[in-house]
């Protein structure tokens, strides 16, 4: 009895050159092994990836015992789209047609001309009924933006057809496109959902800044049962730090414990930034302190979350930890320890954490960086080094660092290097109404109203709105919105009223209205009604109504802070007994005892 013995199949190597392939090649035939799936594939592979060599993969797959499209489908996905349509072109050819496994490996990458003959492909060989094929179409028309072809491609597909994967993929794809209500619609119709479906949507809205909605689908959600994972509690907790909701935020916290998900890389990062940004750093800490394992992302959160909350002592020790853990740090390290010296007027610190990260290193320093120096300068009222620092950058200024110099302009009041960078940030940024508004409350602070005026023509000529300030408040889990001007809420008589007798009270304490941004030359008492009604205002009154006795109120703000709301709020936190947390554009602010933790430094 004779044993079989198989011929042993040659050790793979390299192929660089077509010389090199058919050396290959003819050593598989000698083997008897030119045939077998593997080899074939990666002889097919080198050859489609130029033109030149198709005939060769033609005489190749005309020799083959058994040319099935199971020998290409894996190596679409693996060939730039010009090479993989060759490919199918070559397919189709011999003739080989293609099945429904052939296209979803095709379509991800297919620009929108190819897609389109794809499609009209599919229609020819009756595969476009088959569900891997309609969702890779679907996905391919939603990734070039072809939300319409999509649209009708999903209204005309059969019931039958569709199935989870083609909701959760037009569901992702019109969100991915800013089209966060379409979506919508989609998502409220889908006859069922899985865990993808759920975090399509939610992510969908935090992406679009629309963290209130974010929450409302997480919470049903979780009110249907829906067993969470991970990739859901990143994006709850993402939709909570970008609310200011921390009450919302803790509860998701204690979801993920008590049910055991792993707390991975990504999701402990969320946590940390979640309470940093809702203005518990000091919990940021405590779980950021308790990690068996410390990725950078989690470590620059944490030094960032010290940065922005005005603790420099802190975020400096941390970043010292993180070399002696063996962390090298990155261009977001550097950005978030020269954001705490910034934030806490360290000139002298600032200039020497620069030189050391990038000295021992090697982190190239980018405009980001050079706009802090410029903040850290300015805000400290060195505005010649600012300058400097801009004179001797490496490349042109944008508009993130212009725009520091101009504020620091703003705080200093130099009005005519103000003036001078104004226009110039404006010119650059047209659109962006916070360009005018800073340049007009530099120029009404100087009493200069005609040229306020002109700043003011030019919003209105350009069909530039200014941006209304917006204030967000948590009171017993509920997130309620304010809006400079606006008071649309249940209870508008009572906060409104809340607001006037909160007001009256500090200013029997001593608190003057400060009228200097106004940008209308109108009477001081105007001026003071309009200051009441800023959005920060409204929010404290609704907070003081609204929340227990002693419990912080918390508020995250879309703009910065104005003089007159933060000298309020310092009087409020003292004539109330509160202690009041405030996240504005660019840090926190913790007002306790008629003081600020930035101790007017901002």
């Amino acid at each position: 009895m004779s044993a079989t013995t198989t011929a042993p199949s040659p050790t793979p190597i390299p192929i660089t050159t077509i010389t090199e392939l058919r050396q290959h090649h003819s050593q598989l035939v000698r083997l008897g092994l030119a045939s077998h799936p593997p080899h074939a594939r990666r002889l097919l592979a080198f050859l489609a990836r130029d033109p030149a060599h198709l005939p060769y993969a033609a005489r190749l797959l005309a020799h083959h015992p058994d040319p099935r499209p199971a020998l290409l489908n894996p190596l679409f996905a693996s060939l730039p789209p010009r090479a993989a349509a060759s490919l199918l072109a070559l397919m189709l050819s011999l003739p080989l047609l293609p099945d429904h496994f052939t296209f979803p490996r095709l379509l991800p990458a297919a620009p929108p001309p190819l897609a389109a003959q794809l499609h009209a492909l599919l229609l020819k060989l009756n595969l476009h009924s088959h569900a891997h094929s309609l969702n890779a179409l679907l996905a391919a028309y939603l990734a070039a933006a072809r939300p319409d072809l999509a649209r009708v491609l999903f209204r005309t597909s059969g019931g039958g057809t569709l199935d989870v994967v083609s909701w959760t993929t037009m569901v992702g794809g019109l969100c991915r496109l800013g089209l966060v209500d379409d979506a919508r619609e989609v998502f409220d119709a889908m006859p069922e959902r899985n865990l993808v479906s759920w975090n399509s949507m939610i992510s969908g809205y935090v992406k679009a800044d629309r963290f209130l909605d974010a929450l409302e689908v997480f919470d049903e959600m979780r009110a249907l049962g829906v067993e969470g994972n991970g990739f859901v509690a990143t994006s709850g907790l993402v939709a909570c730090t970008g609310a200011g909701a921390l009450g919302r935020g803790r509860e998701i916290h204690r979801w993920v414990e008590q049910s055991g998900i792993e707390m991975d890389a990504k999701l402990a990062t969320a946590v940390v930034d979640m309470y940093c940004k809702c203005g518990c750093v000091d919990e940021a800490w405590r779980v950021f302190d308790s990690l068996p394992a410390r990725g950078l992302t989690t470590w620059n959160c944490m030094i960032g979350g010290f940065a922005v909350h005005g603790r420099c002592d802190d975020a400096l020790e941390l970043f010292h930890q993180m070399e002696a853990a063996g962390v090298a740090p990155d261009d977001v390290t550097l950005l978030n320890v020269l954001t705490a010296c910034a934030h806490a007027g360290e000139v002298g610190e600032g200039r020497r954490y620069l030189d050391h990260i990038v000295s021992r290193h090697g982190i190239e320093p980018k405009a980001e960086h050079y706009g802090c120096m410029v903040d850290l300068f300015g805000r400290a009222g060195q505005l010649d080094e600012a300058k400097k620092v801009i004179d001797e950058m490496p490349m042109d200024p944008d508009l993130a660092v212009l725009g520091a110099l101009l504020g620091a302009c703003k705080i200093h009041g130099d009005v005519d290097l103000g003036v001078a960078i104004g226009w110039r940030v404006i010119d650059l940024d047209p659109d962006n109404s916070g360009r005018y508004v800073l340049l007009a409350n530099l120029l009404a602070g100087a009493g200069r109203w005609d040229e306020v005026a002109k700043v003011r023509r030019l919003m209105d000529e350009r069909n530039v709105s200014k941006e209304a300030g917006r204030s967000v408040i948590e009171v017993d889990g509920e997130a309620c919105e304010f809006r400079c001007g606006s008071l649309c809420h249940p209870q508008a008589r009572e906060i409104y009223a809340m607001a006037v007798d909160m007001v009256s009270r500090i200013r029997a304490e001593g608190y003057v209205p400060d009228t200097g941004e106004a940008l209308h030359d109108v009477g001081e008492e105007d001026k003071e009604a309009a200051l009441l009604c800023h959005s920060e205002k409204l929010a404290i009154a609704f907070g003081l109504l609204r929340a227990r006795p002693r419990e912080t109120l918390r508020i995250t703000k879309n703009l910065r802070v104005c003089r007159d709301c933060h000298e309020a709020t310092k009087y409020v936190s003292h004539v109330f007994g509160r202690e009041i947390v405030v996240r504005d554009r660019s840090r926190f602010h913790h007002f306790k005892d008629g003081m600020c933790s930035c101790k007017d430094y901002w």
